[in-house]
């Protein structure tokens, strides 16, 4: 594929949200033809999943069910929208796609991590970013971020849930430190943005001049 497949990772409150939108914004600004995604979502089916993944009144949903919902909205978004972005050249933002899988329902739910990559390698045929930004921040600072809003069905989950996401996240950056690139989320948004355009300025020509008109707060 020619196109270039950028995503965006971390804990629920870590400002990944924030970060992707910035950074879709600025390599629009370098010309390039853009597709934002976000999972679970982006196509009509993932949508309906999401509202239920998500509901918090959807209690008891077992682990391996919740994972293969997870990845049959990956699978309709990689067919549907993904791949032939990438194929067509395109670029493509994506909050949260495979390793989320893992880090959460690998490692979060326990099944496993190789339980997880199994799955994902069916939903995206082997597909897998070019780019990974990984925004860490501790527990106490996604919380505190997180109090204003009514939390999702994961985003209530005990501590000991959300420690093991984590822990998953930074075991993948660990284990694969040529795709995956840890940012301190602890810093202000436009700090968080210069880091990842500092690793890639070097792929996107003309990145950095487009830096000053994207601005905002946590995501």
């Amino acid at each position: 594929m020619s196109g270039l497949f950028i995503t965006i990772e971390g804990i629920d409150g870590c400002g990944k949200s924030t970060q992707a939108q910035r950074l879709a914004e600025l390599l629009r600004s370098t010309g390039r033809t853009v597709t934002a995604v976000r999972e679970p979502g982006s196509s009509a089916l993932a949508e309906r999943v999401r509202s239920i993944l998500l509901d918090p009144e959807m209690t008891g949903v077992s682990p391996r069910a919740e994972l293969l919902l997870y990845v049959a909205c990956r699978a309709e978004l990689v067919e549907k929208t993904i791949r032939p972005a990438l194929t067509g050249g395109g670029t493509v933002v994506g909050d949260r796609f495979s390793d989320s899988t893992v880090a959460y329902q690998g490692y979060g739910r326990q099944l496993g991590p190789e339980v997880a990559r199994q799955a994902n390698l069916i939903a995206t045929g082997g597909l897998s970013p070019d780019v990974t930004f990984l925004i860490d921040v501790p527990l106490e600072v996604a919380g505190a971020r997180m109090s204003a809003k009514s939390a999702d069905r994961l985003e209530g989950e005990q501590r000991a849930f959300h420690e093991r996401v984590r822990h998953g996240f930074l075991e993948i950056a660990r284990g694969e430190p040529e795709r995956v690139f840890v940012v301190d989320g602890t810093l202000p948004a436009d700090e968080v943005t210069e880091q990842i355009i500092e690793r890639l300025v070097a792929r996107v020509p003309g990145l950095r001049n487009g830096r000053s008109r994207c601005v905002g707060g946590h995501g």
